[in-house]
């Protein structure tokens, strides 16, 4: 697994600041929230992992490059 540079793991925390509400898309873990589930972000980690508490209690970060999420209006 490759790891992302400065600058994308500086826009990362500029995309995802902690406290903004993201939905899930997509992620490669059987125990994974199903896809739409809501969270808030706590933080991007140093390899760009978006750490989110999601809604439904699950605390599996958005690993950069093989899961997703998306940005959501604050509810």
């Amino acid at each position: 697994m490759r790891f992302p540079g400065r600058e994308i793991i500086e826009q990362l925390r500029k995309n995802y600041p902690a406290g903004c509400r993201v939905e899930l898309v997509q992620m490669d873990d059987p125990q994974a929230p199903p896809a739409g589930t809501k969270g808030t972000v706590t933080g991007v980690d140093d390899i760009g992992t978006i750490h989110v508490r999601w809604d439904n209690g699950c605390g599996l970060g958005v690993a950069y490059g093989e899961d997703s999420c998306r940005k959501v209006r604050q509810e």
